[in-house]
């Protein structure tokens, strides 16, 4: 295909989804247009790999993403409650421009040690920044979300479950629901926990099949707010009436000028990444992780607020020696965030006292 019919193609892409797969939770099928596949991970980006690490007694824990040639990588944080590292690292004026690894981390700031598990990891595979006859640094950056008020909050994600969540690392489709970093995950929690329901891990991908490229996503959601299907506006997770089934709609409630408690400083976050097989640098990488934000505000409402540390990443593994326009990249990268945050809805399991969406259905 033609550079300049290529980019015609991508600048009409019309990106509909069958809401009654989404509803269902069964695997999407290929869209109305012809050039277009979805459903799958974040491992069918070629270069990466995943891997979760859950603790169930809790339950609890962390997510690797595995990029073991390098990818150039970004970030932007729009929630006002972040828990991050290394973040700084992949300003685009600042020197490095690849990382090994990202790390999604339950566990409030605790978790943020299981980075040094995947950095130890690296280390022994002799993957990271190469500093001369030194060897190597790896380099993780990490984002934590707050679950310590599902279960036992002593037990959190350390360094060898991060170190674990490595060595779990495949090319597979990547599991979702109750598990690594989503395990604790829970949403709708404007109006209290005991309102609240599970979330999870979630993950898609497109393709574009005429001319190979692949954006994935995966996406821990523990956010403040409810979970929505962004074509039809139907909740799927969130906030509970009080006597039992239906959501009180949140958003509705806010309007209404219902009077509302917010909940502690830092008690959520949805935190994820997205990628693709194509060659950007790190401020385009960057770009699209902003604009992967706008899959979020499509399927969570209210999101990035004073209490969500919403923190996207991006990858660019640069596979496919394809230079296209990075923010046309960046509004297929919302579009599979958004059905990646779907997917963590519709594929979380109730644990006690949070329901699952396929509880309500």
């Amino acid at each position: 295909m033609e550079r300049r019919d290529f980019n015609k193609t991508l600048m009409g892409l019309p990106f509909v989804l069958q809401t009654s797969a989404w509803a269902s939770g069964a695997p999407l099928q290929p869209d109305a247009h012809e050039n277009l596949v979805s459903g799958g991970s974040l491992t069918d980006v070629e270069g990466l790999k995943v891997g979760h690490y859950t603790l169930k007694e809790r339950p609890t824990g962390c997510t690797v993403i595995l990029a073991e040639a390098g990818a150039v990588g970004g970030v932007d944080v729009r929630g006002s409650a972040p828990g991050t590292r290394e973040t700084d690292l992949l300003n685009p004026i600042d020197m490095v421009q690849k990382v090994q690894a990202i790390l999604l981390s339950g566990g409030s700031a605790y978790g943020l040690d299981a980075a040094t598990g995947v950095v130890r990891y690296l280390e022994e595979h002799g993957l990271g920044q190469k500093v001369g006859t030194l060897g190597v640094v790896p380099i993780v950056p990490a984002a934590i979300l707050f679950d310590l008020g599902v279960g036992n909050p002593k037990i959190r994600p350390n360094a060898e479950a991060g170190y674990q969540a490595a060595l779990a690392a495949s090319s597979s489709p990547v599991q979702q629901g109750n598990v690594g970093a989503g395990a604790g995950a829970t949403v709708g929690k404007l109006f209290g926990g005991e309102f609240a329901m599970k979330a999870g891990i979630g993950t898609a991908s497109i393709r574009l099949k005429d001319s190979g490229i692949v954006v994935g996503a995966l996406v821990a959601v523990n956010a403040v707010g409810d979970i929505r299907d962004p074509h039809t506006g139907h909740i799927l997770a969130g906030a509970r009436k009080a006597e039992g089934r239906g959501f009180r709609d949140s958003i509705a409630e806010i309007l209404q000028g219902h009077g509302v408690v917010l909940p502690p400083i830092g008690t959520n976050t949805t935190i994820g990444a997205v990628a693709s097989n194509l060659e950007f640098d790190k401020a385009e990488t960057t770009k699209i992780a902003q604009m992967a934000h706008d899959g979020l505000a499509r399927s969570i409402n209210p999101v990035h607020t004073m209490s969500d540390g919403d923190t996207i990443f991006a990858l660019s593994t640069g596979a496919l020696k394809l230079r296209v326009n990075a923010g046309m990249i960046g509004a297929i990268a919302a579009e599979v965030m958004a059905r990646a945050v779907v997917q963590a809805a519709l594929q979380a399991h109730s644990i006690p006292g949070f329901p699952a969406h396929r509880d309500f259905v």
